[in-house]
């Protein structure tokens, strides 16, 4: 997944903003593809064929070590998009993917392996504690960290929550930056 940039990464590796870069890539400049959540992507190597051609400056590679994935999941899709992008703009530069239900979820946490998971409690097919403790209870998974969201949860509830293996539980609308700022915190980048 190294050689696959987001938007906001290829920007920041060309040294333009990322208009430029929809814009590159919607005139067919940059080959890209779009998630199944329809987020754009772009090989590293078609990039830098690109970059090559126009005479733009590659710049060396720093290992910076892996990026933090983060796995959001809400069915609300006008949410997913807002959090996600936030994210992927963030300067931690992280890894991001969303699910829609509780089944996608589940693949996702498999196969794509989160360090943290921000989840939307109040879903129809998803028991929010139960997504929980399972995360939780097994030795493979119980080292991503979860923040939970609800428009619907008192303080209560978001203790609940929290016994059940929540690090962070949040109320809808919340502010991104607020957000932001839990996120890295529970990586460990703050």
């Amino acid at each position: 997944m190294e050689d696959t940039l987001t938007v906001f990464t290829a920007s920041k590796y060309c040294n333009v903003s990322s208009k430029t870069i929809i814009n590159w890539v919607e005139a067919g400049h940059i080959k890209a593809y779009r998630t199944v959540g329809g987020h754009r992507r772009i090989k590293k190597p078609d990039l830098e064929m690109f970059m090559r051609s126009q005479g733009i400056p590659i710049p060396e590679e720093k290992d910076e070590g892996a990026r933090k994935k983060i796995l959001v999941v809400d069915d609300d899709m006008i949410i997913v998009e807002s959090i996600v992008q936030a994210l992927e703009e963030d300067e931690f530069d992280y890894e991001v993917l969303s699910a829609s239900d509780g089944f996608e979820a589940g693949l996702q946490v498999n196969h794509f392996h989160p360090d943290l998971l921000i989840l939307d409690i109040m879903m129809p097919d998803i028991k929010g504690y139960e997504v929980c403790e399972k995360i939780k209870t097994n030795e493979k998974t119980k080292d991503i960290k979860i923040i939970v969201l609800s428009a619907y949860l008192d303080d209560d509830k978001f203790a609940q929550m929290k016994e059940h293996g929540a690090d962070v539980c949040l109320s809808k609308p919340l502010p991104l930056s607020q957000l932001k700022d839990e996120v890295a915190k529970l990586l460990g980048l703050k």
